[in-house]
């Protein structure tokens, strides 16, 4: 599962660890993504998002309905 939400379009940020020695490394910050079904009562069936908890805070503010809608508007699939 990649981490990129549907909802907020989160993907991981890129940068480098530092050590105490100032040694840099590449690694990468990867947002909260979770697997979640929604019921959607207009359509009588359930979709299955990935999105982040921004995502989910998102969703329970706005509704599924309108996130829906959103992510259908930008021209993804679901």
């Amino acid at each position: 599962m990649s981490a990129h939400c549907q909802v907020t379009g989160r993907k991981p940020g890129f940068g480098k660890s530092v050590s105490h020695s100032h040694k840099r490394t590449s690694r990468r910050w990867n947002p909260n993504i979770q697997r979640k079904t929604y019921y959607l009562p207009s359509e009588d069936r359930r979709v299955t998002l990935t999105v982040s908890a921004k995502g989910i805070k998102t969703i329970d503010r706005d509704g599924i309905e309108t996130v829906v809608a959103r992510i259908r508007a930008r021209g993804d699939k679901i």
